[in-house]
């Protein structure tokens, strides 16, 4: 059965992209960075903060500040694919410190590039020079590849269980393993896709994202095709931007096509650039912390705003969530 509510139309920040060329091209480009300022705790019970670690290079750590204070509750972890497949694992650090205060790990592929504790950002190349007046049109310049694969996020979780196991570690008995989860903002969504089959996974959240319905995946290095969502073996999650967001089409195609496990899509009307960029991750992050503690750790009140009829997003004019196997 699937579940129809309105939506509360607004005006997308990003709505622009919708007009920068095919889908390819906005789910691969990277994200613009977090806006400037300090870090966020988020609002959860265990105040976030972020990190790089020697022993895990290649991606940057979100973690409550004071993990002691957890007391009895473990960590559970969830593996982040940036937006663009980007190597900056600061670009959506609100959303990101969010999920990490209410007792998550959270690990992203990259570095922190941007916002506190990023390097300075180098010069942007040289525009090329115009074409003289009646000469032929160059082609369109191709993106580079990805500079992050689906296989980090992989590293993330083998990371985070080696760490729980280790003598000695911060995180020594700290992690729950039945409390993985991957997720991923737009091309990271993608790279969330194709690591959710690893059976150590018990939660899934793909956000602005979606496979490609015309085809092969045209991302270099991202060839995922819709055989990717047979592999998944969780309940799933998509968080859409309504229909300004450009990968609109193809995250709603997945929903469609997923009848194996209970699936849900909930959309807002942001536009493909999501409320990341929001205090504390706006409305989404929201969302997806409801998700994952209903999926991993049976939280009543999460599992309420999916639930039923009268759900808390079936209520919330901001949302239309449809869903199947879902009561």
């Amino acid at each position: 059965m699937v579940t129809r509510l309105p939506l509360l139309r607004r005006l997308s920040i990003f709505g622009l992209v919708t007009l920068l060329g095919a889908s390819a091209t906005a789910q691969q480009a990277p994200p613009p960075a977090a806006p400037a300022g300090p870090d966020t705790p988020g609002t959860g019970p265990y105040p976030a903060m972020k990190e790089e670690v020697a022993s895990l290079q290649q991606h940057v750590l979100y973690r409550p500040a004071n993990i002691a204070a957890m007391g009895g509750q473990k960590l559970g972890v969830v593996a982040w694919g940036n937006g663009g497949c980007s190597d900056d694992g600061a670009s959506t650090r609100f959303h990101l410190l969010e999920l990490a205060s209410h007792g998550y790990l959270v690990i992203a592929s990259g570095r922190i590039l941007s916002g506190p504790g990023a390097p300075p950002r180098p010069a942007p190349p040289p525009r090329p020079a115009a074409a003289a007046p009646g000469a032929p049109a160059a082609a369109p310049a191709s993106l580079p590849p990805p500079k992050t694969t689906a296989a980090q996020l992989t590293e993330a979780i083998d990371w985070a269980l080696k760490e729980n196991a280790r003598s000695g570690s911060p995180y020594y008995g700290k992690v729950d393993p039945k409390q993985i989860a991957v997720s991923g903002f737009s091309c990271g969504g993608l790279q969330a896709i194709t690591a959710a089959k690893d059976p150590r996974v018990s939660a899934v959240v793909f956000q602005n994202t979606g496979i490609f319905v015309d085809g092969p995946s045209p991302i270099s290095g991202m060839d995922v095709s819709k055989d990717a969502l047979r592999a998944i073996h969780t309940p799933v999650l998509y968080i859409l931007g309504g229909t300004t967001d450009i990968a609109y089409k193809n995250g709603m195609d997945d929903f469609k096509r997923i009848e194996h496990v209970p699936v849900a899509a909930a959309n807002i009307q942001t536009g493909h650039g999501g409320t990341y960029f929001q205090p504390n991750g706006g409305a989404a992050a929201s969302v997806a912390v409801s998700w994952l503690q209903w999926q991993l750790r049976g939280d009543k009140a999460a599992q309420a705003r999916f639930v039923g009829k009268d759900c808390g997003l079936c209520k919330d004019p901001q949302w239309t969530l449809e869903k199947k196997k879902i009561p």
